[in-house]
């Protein structure tokens, strides 16, 4: 063993030395190969939320926290959102590499014949209550699939990845606007293939039964929308993502593990931060009221938590915030946006960019607080604001679950605990 590529770990107990090697990666920090950890010195690992814990290798998505970085198969997020569609995205991470122009047209067109649902599935909306939260449908019609797909449970060549991957990503729109119309009480409206993915979404939300639209779908909605698919399509290991793969190295079906992830991604303290920012900036009321809700977020005998700021990850700017912030500012000129939401979002960040109180703890604005505004401006309601989520991230969990199934290292996940009971 080579001592210089090793860490010691001493038990000050008895003087016992343990050597384990020291794996460098391409970027980021190196990690100490802890598997036979328990073996060599009958002990386990503390960590609870694993936030010092590298649970498999990745060439996928690589996150800098304290630079505000984050790249996607040697992309960084600002020229995949700047110069690609979100289908480029979604082919850049199923493929290892951007399309051709070819490719793209093909994969796209692809998308939109496999847009459609099996019809069997439409009569799984009618069991739930009117009323139902989207989420709620979403997960469960998604784990309905792996009925329909059901010869997917064993993914071994490159061809069935490929199938089972392109059929979720693309039916995952439909299933969600399905969801919404369910929720509100209106019929449905199938997929259009003569219109791109973003923009057939905001056709299935917003369309008639008849196909007619009150107004045209314009091209800065569909670029916003597109734009924030991209933002969310895959942000490394975090909890839905492992949620799928927990599930998923069981051998349980990869949409199963997907529908997993849906309901992971629900959680207020995740992918449903966006429908609290919204609800708390709608709470505050006006603009003249934020100085004095500022002043609650700041007393430590308050309870109230500023919603939309912060995060696990980044200790800079979220660099998926940046992006969104332009984009917000732009939607504003273009759409001439200037509601109450938006100023009062514009008063909060205004101080919270500006007090040392949140600078000096690294608060500031992720890609939550600019998401819940946009979509508003967008005018989609705030109970889809996670399900458009779930309609980004889909591909960033199916490709961790591909990478996963591939490496014949993978055992079933199973943590261990420190037992303190009787």
């Amino acid at each position: 063993m080579d001592k210089k590529n090793t860490f010691t770990f001493t038990d000050n107990r008895d003087g016992k030395s343990y050597d384990f090697d020291i794996i460098n990666g391409t970027r980021g920090p190196s990690v100490i190969d802890s598997s036979s950890f328990y073996s060599k010195t009958n002990m386990f690992l503390y960590d609870p939320g694993f936030t010092s814990t590298a649970n498999c290798k990745s060439d996928i998505t690589f996150i800098d926290g304290k630079k505000g970085e984050l790249i996607h198969r040697g992309y960084h997020i600002s020229d995949l959102v700047q110069n690609h569609s979100y289908l480029d995205v979604v082919y850049l991470l199923l493929n290892s590499k951007l399309p051709t122009a070819n490719e793209s047209k093909s994969f796209d067109t692809e998308i939109r014949y496999r847009s459609y649902l099996p019809e069997g599935l439409r009569y799984l909306f009618q069991a739930f209550p009117a009323g139902a939260h989207p989420m709620s449908t979403l997960s469960s019609a998604v784990a309905a699939l792996a009925s329909f797909y059901y010869k997917h449970l064993n993914v071994e060549t490159e061809d069935e990845f490929q199938e089972m991957a392109r059929r979720i990503v693309s039916k995952i729109p439909t299933i969600a606007a399905f969801a919404h119309r369910h929720s509100v009480g209106i019929p449905y409206v199938h997929p259009d293939i003569g219109r791109y993915f973003t923009e057939n979404f905001l056709y299935m939300l917003r369309a008639y039964p008849n196909g007619k639209l009150r107004a045209p779908i314009k091209d800065i909605e569909v670029r916003a929308l597109d734009t924030i698919f991209s933002l969310h399509a895959d942000h490394e290991q975090n909890a839905s993502t492992t949620t799928v793969k927990t599930v998923g190295s069981t051998g349980a079906h990869p949409y199963v593990s997907i529908s997993a992830g849906i309901s992971a991604l629900w959680g207020r303290a995740h992918g449903g931060a966006n429908e609290s920012v919204i609800a708390q900036l709608s709470s505050i009321g006006s603009v003249d009221k934020v100085d004095e809700f500022i002043k609650k977020v700041k007393d430590p005998n308050d309870s109230v938590r500023l919603m939309g700021f912060g995060h696990r990850v980044y200790k800079s700017f979220d660099p998926r915030a940046t992006e969104l912030k332009k984009l917000r500012d732009q939607l504003k000129t273009e759409l001439d946006l200037d509601t109450n939401i938006m100023q009062i979002a514009d008063k909060v960040e205004e101080i919270a960019l500006n007090d040392e109180y949140f600078v000096s703890r690294n608060l500031y604005p992720n890609i939550d607080f600019y998401s819940g505004t946009i979509l508003t401006a967008l005018d989609i309601p705030s109970t889809m604001f996670t399900p458009i989520f779930v309609i980004g991230r889909t591909v960033g969990w199916i490709t961790q679950w591909m990478e996963q199934k591939r490496d014949p290292k993978t055992k079933i996940t199973r943590p261990r605990q420190l037992y303190i009971g009787k």
